[in-house]
């Protein structure tokens, strides 16, 4: 697999201990609650977490939310020049309002600066007002996909995914998919171990591709969903084992045809990328918390020998095992 469908060509970007690094929450007039929610909690200022979070508006004080509810927020827009990462929430009528063009300048500033801008849902529609995605692949909710295409039309809509990262700029589907998003820059900043510490602690799903539907047809039935799910837990468990399509699709009691179509469906991979995946973050973990050599490691995760391991961490992650153990322990 050449890389998760979702991101651009891979950095390693691992952030030290100190200084923290800085994350502005940006609220915009109707902004979704779950939106506004997710970002500040997955990014929350803790000890155990190299990151300081601010809630801003185009101006300090209320703000009118959208679904019922309204938010106070203590920094303006003056925020953005703080942070090196900004996202920007969902908001109320995006085809129809743009953000006030003092928010746009300051979004286009803060990019020049070098902080990344991270949309969740609607919000890709204010990164789109600044003329960044444009020439970019980017994705919204489904429910927006055509009205971004028609508004934006230089942007490269994609309704077929969850989240992209084009570098310096991403953009992510509805609230959910702002998990996977955020999940996602944590494992880019702090490793794979960090970033399911993170899903742990949310009760969230680890890794989800980039590349995976918004939704699933409402064709597939429910009680097939639940099985693959239950496939998928037995196969982590079993990485260091022989795992081949016919296995996995007998463990979910369907025909190994039914099963590929299914799967892609369901995780945006094939079950082969999907295992490899796996055991690729597997082998990042273990390169990032434990001091075992690269041919025990790849023996643990069923890649058989170092020069396996360091094929695919070449064309998955674009680095070798021995600079990303280098870079993570650094990181710390």
């Amino acid at each position: 697999m050449g890389g998760e469908p979702g991101r651009a060509p891979r950095t390693l970007c691992p952030v030290a201990a100190s200084p923290l690094l800085r994350v502005a929450v940006l609220v915009l007039e109707g902004a979704k609650p779950l939106d506004v929610g997710i970002p500040a909690q997955v990014f929350t200022t803790r000890a155990s977490m190299p990151y300081e979070v601010r809630v801003c508006g185009a101006a300090p004080g209320p703000v009118a939310g959208g679904d019922g509810l309204s938010y106070y927020v203590a920094h303006g827009i003056e925020a953005l020049e703080w942070a090196d990462i900004v996202f920007v929430p969902g908001y109320r009528h995006p085809d129809r309002d743009d953000p006030p063009q003092a928010v746009v300048d300051a979004l286009i500033a803060a990019h020049r600066r070098g902080a990344r801008l991270a949309a969740i849902s609607t919000g890709a529609f204010a990164l789109a007002a600044t003329g960044l995605l444009d020439g970019k692949r980017a994705t919204t909710h489904w429910h927006y996909t055509r009205a971004l295409a028609a508004k934006r039309p230089l942007v490269q809509v994609d309704a077929n995914v969850l989240f992209v990262d084009e570098g310096s700029v991403l953009t992510s589907a509805g609230a959910a998919s702002g998990i996977d998003l955020c999940l996602h820059i944590l494992r880019g900043d702090l490793g794979v171990s960090a970033a399911n510490h993170a899903a742990r602690r949310l009760v969230a799903a680890p890794y989800r591709s980039g590349g995976q539907a918004q939704y699933v047809p409402r064709s597939v039935p429910e009680s097939l969903g639940e099985r693959f799910a239950a496939t998928r837990e037995w196969a982590l468990h079993r990485l260091g084992e022989p795992l081949t399509l016919e296995a996995l699709a007998r463990h979910a009691a369907v025909s190994p045809r039914t099963f590929s179509r299914r799967f892609v469906e369901d995780t945006g991979y094939t079950p082969m990328q999907w295992v490899m995946r796996a055991r690729v973050d597997m082998a990042r973990e273990l390169l990032e918390r434990s001091q075992r050599s690269i041919e025990q490691i790849a023996a643990d995760v069923g890649l058989g020998t170092g020069a396996n391991l360091r094929l695919h961490f070449q064309r998955i992650l674009d680095t070798t095992p021995s600079e990303y153990r280098r870079t993570f322990t650094q990181g710390r």
